[in-house]
């Protein structure tokens, strides 16, 4: 059987549900024979690596380490979870100063340990901020960077064929934008259930305009939901879209959703949020927007409150003002 690439595939926090279960999904859809793990917890992660090779993987190597040197060095493609996960009651936001931070760390030893690295996935919370922090301090290209994003969309996707008692697949064009939190914008234009238009659905008996209302909570609150039904945060849906990005990233299967990238436009400027984008060879890309006025107020309303975390994360001293971007990355 072959492989995607034979490109060094770096999963960082390997040694956590989301780090394993990425593992275990990278090594199934065959991306490369060359997958290292890192974790600075020694026990979990030597735990996952012999759990990869009970799998019997055929042709896959799995490498370890604890020291991000060795880990980082010769890696082409990289996924990171390396973040403190959210627990009951706390919001994506509560993470800020402590992930900010580890993920500043993350784009430094990027910059000095794999500076060719093609293509980096930053999945831990809060995504867009960690996200942009290590684009930052990485010295990569805007291109070459994403976060995850993916999940509210499947998130709405779910919930409409829950609601509609429809197959999952057959609900197209579920849409969120914006920012990966509570705050994102819930797009009804975009999608169908089946050959109707949600739109044309909604204010109907069919899905009632309070039970609209009702599905957009559910969606916002998805991975809330998930903590208070498992006691954990999601750990299998992040993982799997995850490893989707990078597939795409490494030329595989087109990204069917919409994913955080670096925008900087004369509507939304120097932040990392969800868009309508193209993941590929290339890196990833994006296009305009497209909804209704309310649709689009509320996607300027969720930028507005990432502006404010950017903020406050620089107000912290973790990144620097805007205008010194470029001094630490050139390509920004």
């Amino acid at each position: 059987m072959s492989f995607l690439t034979n490109d060094k595939l770096t999963i960082v926090g390997a040694a956590g549900m989301i780090g394993s279960n990425m593992v275990q999904t990278a090594a199934m859809m065959r991306l490369t024979p060359n997958i290292c793990l890192y974790d600075p917890f020694t026990r979990g992660l030597e735990g996952v690596v012999e759990e990869m090779r009970h799998c019997g993987f055929e042709g896959v190597n799995f490498t370890f380490s604890t020291d991000v040197k060795e880990a980082f060095t010769g890696t082409k493609y990289m996924i990171s979870s390396g973040g403190a996960p959210r627990k009951d009651g706390m919001t994506r936001e509560d993470l800020l100063k402590g992930n900010a931070e580890i993920a500043a760390q993350l784009g430094k030893n990027i910059k000095l340990y794999c500076p060719g690295l093609k293509h980096l996935t930053v999945i831990f919370n809060p995504a867009d901020i960690t996200g942009l922090v290590a684009l930052i301090y990485s010295g990569l290209k805007p291109s070459q960077v994403t976060t995850l994003a993916a999940l509210d969309s499947t998130r709405l996707q779910s919930e409409l064929a829950k609601h509609f008692g429809v197959d999952q697949s057959s609900v197209t064009g579920a849409r969120t934008y914006g920012g990966h939190g509570e705050q994102m914008a819930v797009f009804a234009s975009t999608a169908k259930v089946g050959d109707k238009l949600l739109t044309d659905l909604i204010g109907t008996p069919s899905l009632t305009n309070e039970e609209w209302s009702e599905l957009k909570k559910r969606v916002t609150k998805g991975g809330a939901n998930i903590i208070k039904l498992r006691g954990r945060s999601s750990f299998q849906s992040p993982a799997y879209t995850s490893v989707e990005m990078i597939r795409a990233a490494m030329g595989g299967e087109e990204f069917r959703w919409p994913s955080g990238c670096y925008v900087n436009d004369h509507e939304f400027g120097h932040i990392m949020m969800a868009m309508e984008t193209t993941l590929d060879t290339n890196g990833v890309s994006y296009g305009e927007v497209k909804g209704s006025e309310s649709e689009i107020e509320e996607l300027k309303q969720s930028y507005g409150h990432l502006v404010k975390l950017r903020d406050e994360v620089i107000s912290m001293g973790i990144i620097p003002s805007i205008d010194q971007w470029s001094s630490v990355n050139s390509n920004l």
